[in-house]
């Protein structure tokens, strides 16, 4: 239960047969279809996509990774606002994926879907934005 200044931050459980996957090298893609809910997986899919400057291809994984996200935030007890710590590693695959998100809707002329993935990295943790290349 949150306090007056708010609801409690929340702290997603995380992947860790993903993320070791990741880790371990294993391409993205492979993880992403082994585990589906894995944002970060989506994440790396949509970050490399933005690499290789395929702006549509990056948005479709990023967009995944963000409903993804959004279930497990909502599993965990978010309500649609509150803090989600950048700090925490394992919010960083929905984070990342917002972040994704927000470049490739900048880089395909969706301004308005650009400005609400700034509002809602800010929403979720002021400090996300800069750890994600949006300062």
């Amino acid at each position: 239960m949150g306090d007056l200044l708010g609801p409690d931050p929340v702290r997603l459980p995380g992947d860790t047969e993903a993320e070791a996957e990741l880790s371990a090298g294993e391409k993205p893609a492979i993880v992403a279809a082994a585990h589906p809910s894995a944002s970060v997986a989506w994440a790396t899919l949509a970050e490399e996509a933005l690499d290789d400057d395929k702006a549509v291809t990056a948005y479709a994984y990023a967009r995944t990774g963000y409903h993804r996200g959004l279930d497990q935030l909502r599993r965990s007890g978010w309500k649609g606002y509150g803090p989600v710590p950048y700090a925490h590693e394992p919010n960083r695959g929905f984070l990342r994926c917002v972040a994704a998100l927000a470049h490739a809707a900048d880089a395909i002329g969706e301004t308005d879907e650009y400005q609400r993935c700034l509002d809602l990295l800010d929403d979720c943790d002021p400090t996300a934005r800069g750890e994600l290349g949006h300062a």
